[in-house]
């Protein structure tokens, strides 16, 4: 059973365009989650340990105002490109399109204003929630209206999250959520100690700029790094 909870959680800035954030609370017997109308955000995922304690694993703020100012996408659904695009451009059917420079020489995570810096309208689920919001023709420099669905639900132990888009003409989507896990949980000192495996043949390095330079290494032969 998954007890869905809706609550205002603040007011957008003017300057930001304005609006009311909600906040969406899913909870089962053993994790609880809170989602924002901004972005998408999870601003706490809470877990249930052996001793029946519940810990928050993801970096978040308490207050919209940690939102509104720069970080570095906590909890985001970002898009509608994740990760860093070249110099900002790419070509498609025969038309090369210039998107806007938010990282050194490159695009990243959607632009100045991506999915994560503007207000989605959410519909409640049974189990969860899903937000809705129309990305237009030209935002960000990308071509094409494109309808985008992100859909949180929570069943027990899992939280899943779905993805849908629906263009109106060819354009690039790679959608994600940019949360930040701290397994020993948030306010720990930091996670140096933890480990995460890759189960991985090859990997792709990457130039100054962070993005791949078109080689392709295999992992045994560094080391398994």
């Amino acid at each position: 059973m998954t007890e869905v909870r809706r609550e205002v959680f603040g007011q957008m800035p003017q300057e930001q365009g304005g609006g009311v954030v909600e906040k969406f609370t899913l909870k089962s017997d053993s994790l609880k989650v809170e989602i924002l109308s901004l972005g998408c955000i999870i601003a706490a995922l809470e877990v249930k340990g052996s001793g029946g304690e519940f810990t928050d694993v993801v970096l978040g703020f308490d207050t919209l105002e940690g939102y509104t100012r720069k970080h570095p996408f906590f909890g985001a659904v970002v898009g509608r490109v994740a990760n860093r695009i070249a110099k900002g451009r790419f070509s498609l059917d025969g038309k090369e399109y210039q998107l806007f420079l938010n990282n050194g020489p490159n695009s990243l995570h959607g632009g100045a204003k991506g999915f994560d810096k503007v207000l989605w309208s959410p519909q409640v689920l049974p189990n969860g929630v899903c937000f809705f919001r129309l990305s237009p023709d030209g935002e960000e420099g990308y071509p094409g209206d494109l309808h985008v669905w992100v859909t949180y639900t929570l069943s027990g132990s899992e939280l899943a999250i779905n993805y849908r888009a629906q263009a109106s003409r060819a354009t690039p989507v790679s959608l994600t959520n940019h949360a930040y896990f701290n397994l020993a949980g948030q306010g720990s000192r930091d996670i140096y100690d933890h480990e995460i495996t890759i189960e991985a043949d090859s990997y792709l390095p990457v130039d100054d700029t962070k993005i791949p330079t078109g080689r392709c290494c295999d992992t045994m032969a560094h080391g398994g790094d």
